[in-house]
Formats: structure tokens, sequence, C-alpha cells
């Protein structure tokens, strides 16, 4: 399973989080239009699962565990039912409508901020109080983790399963007394969520489930969006609402993450990300991975550049997760459209020989897929479109 990294301020926000289940980013109120923060944030919550586990980071210490649950069907959730749409604030008349009202007027500490979207979560198996120092996290395991040596100024990161369990594990591991004696408020952090979760369950209704129809739209320009960080969060709302005309171009997906690093560790400004960034299961044997998704996100017509870039991170992902063996890849290039140079030039240049087994295989990658995208606002959905085929009518399984 996945996990999320949550940074805090301070203890007493822990104590908060964990008491309650509930947790809910703290963002700027956007003025005139979304920012990219605003559209990262959203595609974070999208790819959210009930089982997924949750830790916090405070000061250099990252604190565990506790796992997403589903209340009411999902474990997430817009605060307020029009929160897609930046025009709507969480002003006073609100008041009765936030599910978790941290934010709201009134509280000083958070004058100039507010929280669109929530999730719920529970204790696996306790919020323990003992965190475990940042650096003997990371030699715990150190090829597992990747994205945590890049967290730096964001609000929470996502990890994929192998970095999950390793974080998961240290962390037991260090709170074992916790385990035999449990002590609430000494060794672990006290638990609400049940009946916290019971109260928010008779307040949600369908207004209230997670859509990216008013984030698409707040940046939308005739079929264009203007931002790519909208495009991702799109693309990843609907892959992960399992929306069939979409799966269908781009593939099925059990796991999937944005912004992924993709570079050997350095300074976390240089560092390459993956725009997109995904894998699924052998049927039956989870988390043994079948294939991999990697992707290039752009808002306008792709260049050539596009293609290289995008062949950078599939030669990483070769090397860094499959063992040397290509055919694990599934490569994507999303963009509006496709110029003819473009066309010509990602086919020839995108072609990778390799060689597999003893005795050795040689073997040759060509899949890279051209996807063009367009927003469709009288349906406020994005529409997919590959290699001249309307969407919907190309056969395609990632597993």
């Amino acid at each position: 399973m996945a996990g999320y990294i949550i940074t805090l301020s301070n203890e007493e926000a822990l104590r908060r989080y964990a008491r309650y289940g509930v947790y809910a980013t703290q963002m700027s109120v956007p003025v005139g239009g979304w920012y990219r923060a605003h559209e990262g944030t959203f595609a974070d919550y999208a790819t959210m699962k009930s089982g997924d586990n949750v830790y916090f980071f405070i000061k250099r210490k990252i604190y565990g565990v506790g796992e997403l649950v589903a209340v009411t069907g999902d474990c997430k959730f817009q605060n307020w039912p029009d929160a897609d749409d930046y025009r709507a604030n969480s002003e006073l008349q609100h008041r009765d409508a936030v599910l978790w009202d941290e934010c709201l007027p009134g509280s000083p500490a958070f004058e100039d901020k507010e929280q669109r979207w929530v999730c719920t979560m529970q204790p696996s198996p306790f919020f323990f109080a003992v965190g475990v120092d940042m650096d003997e996290v990371l030699t715990a395991d150190p090829p597992a983790f990747r994205m945590l040596r890049a967290l730096e100024r964001v609000s929470f990161i996502k990890i994929d399963d192998r970095e999950n369990e390793a974080l998961r594990r240290t962390i037991i591991t260090k709170n074992q007394e916790a385990l035999t004696q449990p002590r609430a408020d000494l060794n672990y952090f006290a638990s609400e969520s049940e009946s916290f979760h019971k109260e928010l369950g008779n307040r949600i209704h369908k207004e209230y489930h997670l859509k990216a129809a008013g984030i698409l739209a707040g940046c939308a320009d005739g079929e264009r969006l203007k931002h790519e960080m909208a495009l991702e969060a799109g693309v990843l709302y609907q892959l992960s609402q399992g929306d069939t005309e979409t799966t269908e171009v781009l593939g099925n997906w059990d796991y999937l993450s944005h912004q992924v690093v993709a570079s050997p560790f350095k300074p976390v400004i240089y560092m390459d990300r993956m725009d997109l960034f995904g894998y699924s299961y052998i049927p039956g044997y989870s988390p043994i991975q079948a294939r991999y998704l990697v992707g290039e996100i752009k808002k306008d017509a792709a260049t050539t550049q596009d293609v290289d870039q995008l062949m950078k991170y599939v030669d990483w992902v070769r090397v860094e997760y499959c063992g040397g063996d290509y055919s694990m890849i599934d490569a994507i290039l999303i963009a509006k459209s496709f110029p003819p140079d473009v066309a010509r030039y990602a086919p020839l240049n995108s072609q990778r020989t390799y060689t597999v087994g003893k005795p050795a295989e040689t073997r040759r990658w060509e899949r890279l897929r051209l996807v063009s995208y367009r927003w469709n606002a009288e349906e406020a959905r994005l529409n997919f479109r590959q290699n001249g085929l309307e969407q919907g009518t190309l056969e395609f399984d990632a597993r």
C-alpha cells in the first residue's frame, strides 16, 4: 500500500488530527483563480485510497502510524459542497456546511488560510508518541527512500509501496514498548476517530464527494487548460475514479502519483520529476508490480524536447524500478496537440534495444504513446485521443 507523509509545525496539531481522525491541508485563499499549489494539493488528494498509511513530519521527526479509512464510501472529500470552485470560500455563511472548521473566521492562527479538502484516518495500530529522526529513518533502508529525500516546502508527499513499508517498519520497531504496554497520551496519542467519523457520516452527502470539474473549469481557455498542474490533477482524478473513457486510453493502474523524483539525489531544486507515475500489480499477488506508467504532460503543443525528456524518465525507471527490463514500462506523452515533426520524431527516437535473460535475448521496446487532450466544458471533463482514435475505441489494459 501507499503512504502519505504530512508536514506539521507542532505536536499540538498532530494530537488534534490523531484525536479526530481528520486531516485537511491549510492553504492560502485563491484570489482570481487557482494557484499551482492548490491544483497540486488536489491532485494528491485525488489518488488517496482507503488503506493507505499516514505519517506526520515535525521538526526532523516522523510520527505514525495511521491509515486512511472510508466514511460513507470514500476517505477524501470536499470540505464544503462547492470547494472545487475557487470563487467559493469558507466564509461565515458556510459554517454549517463545512466538515472541518479549523480555519474558519474566528480562528486567529489561520486568518488568511482555508482548508478545501479533507481526508479521514484511523490509528494503525497507533499514532505513536515517539517520533523517529529522519536520519534514523533514511539509514534504516537507504535504497527504499526516494520521495522522503525530496521532502521540502510541500504540505505532504506520497510514497510508494516499498518506501511505505520501510517507513512503517522503522516506526513500529522504534515503538515496540507501546505495542506491548499501550498507554494513552504517554506512548501513543488517544483517538476518538470512530465516533467523529460517525458524526461526519451523518453530514456527508454526494455534494461532498471529491470532484475536479471546478478545478479544471477555473483555468480553462476554450478546449485548452492554462495550467499544467491542473491538467495533471484532472488526469489523476479521472484515472483514480476509474473513469472508463479515460482508462480505455491511459490504462488501469493500482498506484498513481505525480511529481515523482527521477534523478540521483541532489539539491531538491535541481531534481527531475515525472509528471505522471504509476504501476499495476500482478493480479492476486499485490504488491508485486507488473507494469509501470511513466508520463509527461504538456498543456500546449508537444515538442521533440518533450519526447526526449520523457525518454530520460523511461531510462530512469528501467534501472531504478524494473531491473533493466524495458518491457515493464508504458510511456505516455499527453499534450494539446502533436505537430507533424513531433509525430515523426517520437517513434524514431523513442525505441530502445535491450538484452535480458540467460542465454541472452535482445529485444526492442516501442511503447511510447502520444495522447492529445481537450477540455469538454459541456460534460465538465477531459477527453483523450490517441493516434487518431477517438476515446473509447482503444483496447488497452495496463495489466
